[in-house]
């Protein structure tokens, strides 16, 4: 009403409405401090989105939290929520898709080992995919590895065609990683022919590794690496149509490392890759599975 009437002194407008006038200023301030802190908050996400440009409400709020506190700021998701519908910084989701597995073909399919399976430590247990990325000169395929336990993306490689060779040298660049022995490892995939041709096999048994494989076409069998693959390319940037090639590669370069550094998962106790790659034990799961996750490895 101070607005509107100039003439009369806050402290008449505020006895109008059996306030005190200490009370009037203490919830402007109050109003003040939330816009201060709106504006901060505002700041902080779009620091965190220069690495993670489709971090959601759920990741942005765990990145934020452990700063937010240092700073006396106690912002619950839904508040988080409302600070980002205001400022038009809410993600729009849209899923396309593009057939890159091939499994109609004469190389043995092997059997899967990990029904019932409990992880309990990292190098224990690989999963393995191809995903596509859009370039204005056609389609790339970024071959990937994932540590089961740690959600760490341990070996990758992205190439200009959907041959045996790019899953190869992903292969090759996890193995390096693990810097002492393979016993144990299970490695699984879809069936592929780029998982169960000779080439692959090989390696895989070269390297003592132990070969699992979905027993049918369903993406549930292997949620665990087609879950990394949506959170590379909705919330690290690789979802965009790149230039070319080179661009492509240098994106998914710094879309794995900051994917490795920065995003916690629920699924590891909100550690990142990084650190949950250097537990071990069972690591608490923060959501609650549905039936079909249940039936297969899920992030």
């Amino acid at each position: 009403m101070r607005e509107y009437d100039c003439s009369r002194s806050v402290e008449k407008l505020c006895g109008l409405f059996g306030k005190t006038r200490q009370a009037y200023y203490d919830q402007v301030w109050r109003q003040d401090n939330h816009h201060v802190a709106d504006h901060f908050i505002v700041e902080k996400v779009l620091d965190i989105r220069q690495a993670q440009p489709g971090a959601g409400v759920r990741a942005l709020h765990e990145v934020l939290k452990k700063e937010l506190s240092g700073h006396h700021l106690l912002v619950g998701r839904d508040r988080l929520r409302t600070i980002l519908q205001s400022h038009r910084l809410m993600l729009k989701r849209k899923r396309t898709y593009v057939r890159t597995t091939d499994s109609n073909h004469m190389y043995r399919k092997w059997p899967s080992l990990v029904a019932g399976l409990t992880v309990e430590g990292p190098s224990q247990l690989w999963v393995s995919d191809i995903t596509y990325l859009r370039t204005v000169q056609g389609f790339n395929y970024l071959s990937l590895i994932t540590d089961a336990y740690s959600r760490k993306i341990v070996g990758y490689h992205l190439s200009q065609h959907l041959k045996a060779q790019g899953a190869v040298a992903a292969l090759r660049k996890a193995i390096k990683s693990l810097n002492g022995t393979s016993k144990g490892l299970i490695h699984h995939s879809d069936r592929g022919i780029q998982y169960c041709c000779q080439e692959y096999v090989d390696v895989l048994l070269d390297s003592e590794i132990l070969i699992s494989m979905t027993e049918t076409g369903s993406p549930y069998e292997n949620a665990m690496a087609e879950r990394v693959n949506g959170i590379l390319k909705t919330q690290m940037g690789l979802g965009k149509t790149f230039s070319g090639y080179k661009e492509a590669v240098k994106a998914v370069h710094e879309a794995i490392d900051a994917y490795n550094r920065l995003r916690p998962h629920m699924s590891c106790n909100y550690l990142t890759p990084n650190v949950a790659h250097q537990q071990t034990g069972i690591l608490p799961k923060k959501w609650k599975p549905s039936h079909k996750q249940n039936l297969s490895l899920q992030l």
